[in-house]
């Protein structure tokens, strides 16, 4: 009888990212796919996923936050779960829309490094497309402690900690 050791082979990611603002100063693509696929592993999603990311300017942070949330205001960023028909069964689980000049700002104003900032936010919505929430306060400490832990894994650290 031939036993064979079970691999734990990693899932394969489609990781698309697209900039509507100059790409000076901003993370790359690699980037993105590394800090997307660390949430992924960090929420032990163990099946492929497909992530669209989509880096905005004020404008259409704004209109993407009123249309979609009715805030008129741009925010820092907004996760866009995939809504499949019953019976189809492909990997997509979302869209990130990422505010730049709001990532700029917040990274400043809270006397974080601006790619700790980033990579921040892409983990947070990452995990919004996978299902948490942040609404009520257990769900919110959860997802805090899921994201510090994610992060630290990436050398950065609790966002969340005093400045």
């Amino acid at each position: 009888m031939v036993t064979r050791a079970k691999t734990d082979t990693p899932a394969v990611h489609q990781i698309s990212v697209g900039y509507a603002v100059p790409r000076a100063g901003l993370p790359s693509p690699a980037s993105f796919r590394q800090w997307v696929a660390a949430a992924l592993r960090g929420a032990r999603r163990r099946k492929p996923a497909e992530v669209a990311i989509r880096v905005v300017d004020t404008d259409e942070g704004q209109a993407l936050n009123r249309d979609y949330r009715g805030k008129d205001y741009a925010t820092n960023v907004l996760s866009f779960r995939a809504e499949l028909p019953p019976g189809v069964d492909l990997p997509l689980i979302g869209d990130l829309a990422i505010c730049a000049p709001v990532v700029a700002r917040e990274a400043n104003e809270q006397g974080k490094k601006p790619r700790d900032h980033w990579a921040h936010l892409t983990v947070h919505g990452t995990l919004h497309l996978l299902g948490y929430d942040h609404i009520e306060n257990a769900q919110a400490e959860a997802m805090e402690a899921l994201e510090t832990r994610i992060l630290a894994g990436l050398g950065i650290a609790d966002p969340y900690a005093p400045q």
